[in-house]
């Protein structure tokens, strides 16, 4: 047995642990990081890459097969950015095993045992596949082995219809494959209905059958001849099943209890500062247990580095985050949506819209179909939501407005190139001051009397 000491050592390669490395070594630290499986983490692997990836090959209509090496080129061209090379090259001292904690000091990986000042757990999630009866006797993907899978579905079930799932179902659909989604309760629910509304009308419109408030009872089967049957009695049948209903922090193999720290269900519990019950022990990310996004993760991992190396106060925040759902078109969303805003603020709450059609640069494009809100209190917004072409870039500058307690005149006063789709948050920006200037008396009065005045 080996046994190494380091400043700080971070269990998990993915997004928010090796973002903490490479800072960390690179500003003097000393790093161990601890990777059982690989580098890149879902991201890389299974998430946010081969899931855009095989997006824009079925928008750009290739081959099943062809999509499916346009998938694996997207991985290989960008995993050596992640890989034990660079990093090592940086001065980390890779580790390919699994972490497990022995004491609240200590962490044993393979034939090592790593003592650190500082721990960080990044070990992210993994697919939450429900006890559904049944599914035990037949044939499913998730997110993990969906993208290896050469063989194209005649029919393919879906059953989760939340981001991974719609996104799965639109390009699987543009892939040539039939395609139904099945939903216990609502489709893309955690959105804005109205936002989410547009986008499913699009998918429904592109032959994606969307069933809803069909909550699986029962799958039966085999490849090639799958049947769910819903508890109302409804039943689905394909040929290929995959199963997207959410997610699931790993956490099992870390023997949490032995370091004195606490979890639920939704992973390790932490502070705003990002630490656990075991004050030398830092979360971040999907095991955290709060908002599972990557760009969440590479955010808890500048929030970490300066409490762990500057010794400075920092916390974690969650109302600046966006998200968005990939799929054509896209959705995306920064702080409170309409509904939680009115009820936050009340009668305070102004909410300012601009529809897509009124966007030139889409006119132009054939794409002009979408809408975006903006929920303002006292000036300042408080939450955008995006339906339509480029959402996920569009949300960026809201998102910096609420980082940074922006006012609505600082969106307005900004000039952009004519035309870009950029123009819509501008437009929606001046939405907010057109009935103060157009539709006010007081200003029409003052309008006048310069008029009437002036030399």
């Amino acid at each position: 047995m080996k046994n190494i000491k380091t400043d700080i050592c971070i269990i998990g390669a993915g997004s928010g642990g090796l973002s903490i490395a490479s800072g960390a070594v690179q500003m003097g630290a000393s790093v161990v990081l601890l990777e059982g499986h690989k580098m890149g983490g879902d991201c890389l692997n299974y998430g946010c890459v081969p899931s855009k990836a095989l997006l824009a090959a079925g928008k750009m209509g290739m081959a099943f097969g062809k999509a499916k090496d346009h998938v694996r080129n997207a991985i290989d061209t960008i995993a050596p950015h992640d890989s034990v090379e660079r990093f090592e090259g940086l001065g980390v001292n890779v580790i390919a095993e699994y972490g497990s904690f022995l004491s609240p000091t200590e962490v044993q990986a393979g034939d090592t045992i790593i003592t650190a000042r500082r721990f960080v757990i990044a070990t992210g999630s993994s697919p939450f596949v429900p006890p559904i009866p049944g599914l035990e006797n037949v044939p499913y993907d998730t997110n993990e082995t969906i993208f290896d899978n050469r063989s194209k579905p005649r029919h393919l079930l879906v059953v989760g219809g939340g981001p991974i799932g719609m996104e799965m179902a639109q390009a699987h659909r543009r892939l040539g494959c039939k395609v139904t989604v099945i939903e216990g309760m609502k489709a893309m629910g955690k959105d804005d209905p109205e936002m989410a509304a547009i986008v499913l009308d699009n998918l429904r419109a592109e032959g994606i059958e969307i069933a809803e408030d069909a909550m699986a009872k029962e799958v039966r089967g085999k490849k090639g001849a799958i049947e769910i049957e819903a508890q109302d009695g409804r039943v689905f049948k394909g040929t290929h099943l995959l199963m997207a209903v959410g997610r699931k922090p790993n956490i099992d193999r870390l023997n949490l209890d032995a370091a004195g720290i606490e979890h639920h269900r939704t992973g390790v519990k932490v502070g705003d500062n990002l630490r656990t019950t075991n004050q030398r022990v830092y979360a971040v990310g999907d095991v955290a247990g709060g908002l599972q996004f990557t760009h969440v993760a590479g955010y808890h991992a500048g929030v970490v580095i300066k409490s762990m190396l500057f010794g400075l106060p920092s916390k974690a925040k969650v109302a600046h985050i966006p998200w968005a759902t990939y799929t054509d078109p896209e959705l995306a969303q920064v702080g409170l949506t309409e509904a939680q805003a009115r009820e936050k603020h009340g009668g305070k709450l102004e909410v300012v819209r601009f529809d897509f059609a009124g966007s030139d640069r889409l006119i132009a494009e054939g794409k002009a179909k979408g809408l975006i809100k903006v929920m303002v209190v006292k000036g300042r917004p408080v939450g955008a939501s995006i339906a339509g072409p480029s959402a996920g870039e569009l949300i960026g500058l809201w998102a910096m407005a609420l980082a940074n307690n922006m006012k609505m005149g600082a969106i307005a006063a900004t000039v952009l190139p004519y035309p870009t789709v950029g123009e819509v948050n501008k437009r929606a920006a001046g939405a907010y001051f057109t009935p103060r200037l157009f539709e006010s008396a007081n200003v029409k009065r003052v309008v006048g009397f310069v008029q009437k005045f002036l030399p």
